[in-house]
């Protein structure tokens, strides 16, 4: 997979496509990092895939060759200091800082966080300038020690730049960065939020949308995505339409909505909105009678659970039934009470019989947290009922 990736590195499309296909085979894909990164996608001593600095906008072939050159002969960069020091700021410029920084690529140094790289507190200079400035001074103290009469140093140690604490980049701005300098999102995916809703209320995946004659037979097509960009416009007529661009993990489509799907959805056009669109494949009542997608309905995915959800399914088999996993269970349906019923589906494989239940005792609210303590449980499946 890591071969792949760096064979398809100027397609953003491409690997967008493998990294998802990364993540459906549980393999790790890590972001870039300076101390571990080469040029392109490798496999580090974990098993994991590493992004490479290459794919990296604004890092530049020559800058990326000093840093793997330096890193190989000297050994990995301590903090971002020894990195600065040890790199020449000639290749190696204030654009190529922040776009690492932007990238995740000096994260592995862990006393300092992308914000604080990339802003500064007030009036001062972010982390950035300060550390060229620093970088500047030894740099030049160590090249008049080179060319002195005397030689060595002059005695005076540089201390490094005060930084400012500040709070960090929140989850979806730091994912946005990220996109900025490599074309997708490397750590993670807005849509994450809403994982669950996409895998229990989605059927169709956006770039599907392309292929209209493949969902003709679908009574109802389900999408879910983050619009990412909209315009409103105006026909040569004078009216009124828009067009509004959604993503999801595998792709986007942009739609165009005229007359009364514009002023009845025209609500939902803001960009970073995580949306939820419903609609069937029609032929066009007018012109050559091509196939279209109409949309019927429009939410948002953070209200989608609480309208949809009507109940919890646990499937657990007979042979897998311990004190634990009662206690666990308990656990999880006492902390997040709600309104939800749940039902239990209880199987014997080698007796060939299947027992369901609706319980009388919990009642449920299917939040992420409820999901994620049902995902460490492996013995059972879960499906929530709508």
């Amino acid at each position: 997979m890591a071969s792949v990736l760096s064979n398809n590195m100027n397609n953003i499309t491409d690997v967008t496509f493998f990294m998802e296909e990364c993540k459906r085979m549980e393999l790790a894909v890590l972001g870039p990092d300076v101390n571990e990164s080469n040029a392109g996608f490798t496999v580090n001593d974990a098993g994991a895939v590493r992004f490479g600095l290459a794919a990296i906008k604004g890092a530049g072939g020559a800058a990326v060759d000093s840093i793997i050159e330096e890193r190989k002969a000297n050994g990995i960069y301590k903090d971002i200091f020894d990195f600065a020091e040890r790199i020449p700021l000639k290749s190696v410029n204030k654009k190529t800082f922040e776009s690492l920084a932007m990238a995740g690529g000096f994260d592995c140094f862990s006393d300092y966080h992308r914000r604080q790289f990339l802003e500064g507190n007030g009036d001062e200079s972010n982390l950035i300038e300060k550390i060229i400035k620093y970088a500047q001074k030894i740099q030049h103290e160590k090249t008049s020690a080179q060319t002195s009469l005397f030689g060595g140093d002059s005695g005076v140690a540089i201390p490094p730049p005060r930084v400012e604490a500040m709070e960090p980049y929140s989850k979806l701005h730091q994912l946005n960065i990220e996109k900025e300098v490599v074309g997708l999102f490397i750590s993670g995916h807005p849509l994450d939020e809403y994982r669950f809703e996409m895998d229990s209320f989605c059927n169709t995946a956006l770039a599907e949308l392309n292929s209209l004659e493949q969902l003709a037979s679908k009574n109802e097509v389900k999408l879910g995505g983050i619009v990412t960009s909209v315009a409103h416009r105006t026909t040569k007529t004078g009216k009124p339409f828009g067009t509004m661009s959604i993503e999801d993990y595998a792709g986007s489509f942009n739609f165009f909505l005229f007359g009364d799907d514009y002023l009845g959805y025209k609500q939902f056009m803001e960009t970073g909105w995580f949306v939820y669109v419903s609609g069937r494949v029609a032929r066009k009542k007018w012109g050559d009678g091509s196939l279209e997608f109409k949309i019927s309905n429009m939410e948002l995915l953070s209200e989608l659970r609480n309208k949809r959800s009507k109940g919890l399914k646990i499937s657990i088999d007979l042979q897998h039934i311990n004190e634990e996993m009662i206690v666990e269970l308990d656990n999880l349906c006492n902390t997040f009470k709600g309104e939800c019923n749940v039902q239990f589906e209880i199987t014997d494989k080698n007796a060939g019989f299947l027992v369901e239940s609706m319980s009388r005792k919990y009642k449920i609210n299917p939040t992420n947290e409820l999901i994620n303590g049902l995902r460490r449980l492996p013995e059972l499946s879960y499906k929530i009922l709508t």
